[in-house]
């Protein structure tokens, strides 16, 4: 109830603050897991993934935002799930799998940090074990904004991802998020100006 009502007020905000323009959603499954894969620019992405996106959203925070017990709990009442950057931790690894065999969609931003420069960058390996591990299909996604007040935001999602040629050829997790990055890139170059 709460992660409907904030998608709603944010959405509100948003929208005519940064004129979002949203194309492909009709590439994200109506049903079954998802992981929608995005590049990242600002702490403002999940928030715009979350309103734009059709289904309900869960994304990894970092584990330092659910110290305080009021945000922490607000946090986990709109899908956010702790991770501890840097390393592989082993529990956010667990409940984002066990969102993806619910058949729920999981928000993740292969890059793992923020872009300095706005342009997709490397990819860490997460996003591919996901990928990887589960039967999710997996839906690119760029966002392309300075989320400057009346500026355009365009968000586009892909279609989804062959994953199953990745497996065939028995690719590492780092491989298939690089694949993954790569339709990133893609979308980008085509729909930067």
């Amino acid at each position: 109830m709460l992660y409907h009502l904030a998608k709603y007020l944010v959405a509100i905000l948003f929208y005519p603050l940064y004129r979002i323009k949203v194309s492909g959603k009709h590439n994200i499954p109506k049903k079954g897991p998802v992981i929608i894969c995005t590049n990242h620019t600002s702490n403002l992405d999940p928030p715009v993934v979350g309103i734009t996106a059709p289904r309900t959203v869960y994304f990894m925070a970092k584990e330092e935002l659910f110290e305080g017990k009021i945000f922490g709990g607000l946090l986990r009442r709109i899908h956010a799930f702790p991770v501890k950057r840097g390393l592989a931790d082993r529990n956010a690894l667990r409940s984002g799998l066990k969102f993806l065999k619910e058949g729920e969609t999981l928000g993740l931003f292969p890059e793992g940090t923020r872009s300095k420069d706005g342009k997709p960058g490397k990819a860490l390996p997460g996003v591919g074990f996901f990928a990887l591990r589960s039967q999710a299909d997996v839906v690119p996604c760029v966002i392309i904004s300075e989320y400057k007040l009346f500026r355009r935001t365009k968000v586009v999602y892909g279609k989804p991802m062959d994953i199953e040629s990745f497996r065939k050829n028995k690719a590492s997790a780092k491989e298939m998020s690089e694949g993954i990055m790569e339709e990133i890139r893609n979308l980008y170059e085509i729909h930067k100006n």
